[in-house]
């Protein structure tokens, strides 16, 4: 089932990701170099290392976005984002960062800016639902490429927030847009290898419908140790009534999934909703 994307959404995703890298650009712009360095925004990196790790990603993407016109940023990468999975994926982001070695605030803000800039002259003319290639061979749409670097904008965002002491909203449309031309837009074309995982797969067929009103309903279907997308209309084993921003804090590890079950930010429901944890044990974002 090939990705259909309008207008108003490719817009909306570029408005938003020009949008959250101004916003972050400034958070950095104001935060003192040695606080970046000592404070930590997540467990294992300082507000420097998380800001540098996201413009490791958005120099990776300055790449993808010219269809191979410039080289990859980081040398001998291309091989590791060949074989790179969810299992996986911080031995990629630990080996760009070792290749990156700009720490400064200040700096790394304008790297995004720039790059960001970059990205929206490469696509300008672009179909936002021709597809690039991802980790482990993956597809995804251009407009999914755009939600993910804006995703990584908005989480590392609010970590670094967080940790220097100051407010980070994220827009439920963000949110919305991650899950919708991103996820779903990647499984819709091709997953490639990246859930390929040590951990047991079912075998047996589960379906799991998505809704919200900030994204398009939609249902994920794994079966067979392959993830596809069904329109919704029929009877989920799980049906998920979701904030898209508390699901993917959720997903990522920011918010305890208690708190997204309590707080009715994620309710659950459908024929089969005790399949949810054996869906997310496969189909799952890295922490």
């Amino acid at each position: 089932m090939a990705a259909t994307i309008a207008l108003d959404q490719w817009m909306a995703v570029r408005n938003s990701l020009h949008e959250a890298t101004r916003r972050f650009a400034d958070l950095l712009a104001d935060t003192p170099g040695p606080a970046a360095e000592e404070a930590k925004a997540t467990r294992h990196w300082s507000i420097a290392e998380t800001a540098a790790h996201v413009v490791t990603i958005s120099h990776l993407y300055t790449s993808i976005t010219k269809g191979g016109a410039i080289p990859l940023p980081f040398p001998g990468i291309e091989e590791r984002i060949r074989a790179t999975t969810v299992d996986t994926v911080a031995d990629l982001n630990t080996e760009m960062l070792r290749q990156f070695s700009e720490r400064d605030p200040a700096k790394l803000g304008e790297h995004l800016r720039d790059d960001v800039d970059d990205i929206m002259r490469a696509t300008k003319d672009a179909d936002p639902a021709e597809t690039v290639g991802w980790l482990s061979g993956a597809r995804v749409p251009v407009a999914g490429l755009f939600a993910h670097l804006l995703n990584e904008v908005q989480i590392h965002g609010r970590d670094i927030a967080r940790a220097s002491g100051r407010s980070w909203t994220i827009p439920p449309r963000d949110g919305g847009m991650f899950l919708e031309l991103f996820v779903m837009g990647m499984t819709r074309e091709s997953i490639g290898g990246f859930l390929d995982s040590t951990a047991p797969i079912p075998e047996r067929r589960i379906s799991v419908e998505f809704r919200s009103k900030h994204m398009a309903p939609a249902v994920m279907v794994l079966q067979h140790r392959r993830a596809f997308i069904e329109e919704p209309g029929g009877a989920p084993d799980v049906r998920l009534s979701i904030d898209p921003v508390a699901f993917n804090l959720m997903m990522f590890g920011r918010i305890s999934k208690a708190r997204a079950v309590l707080t009715r930010k994620v309710v659950i429901g459908g024929r089969r909703p005790w399949l949810l944890p054996v869906f997310m044990r496969s189909v799952r974002f890295p922490g």
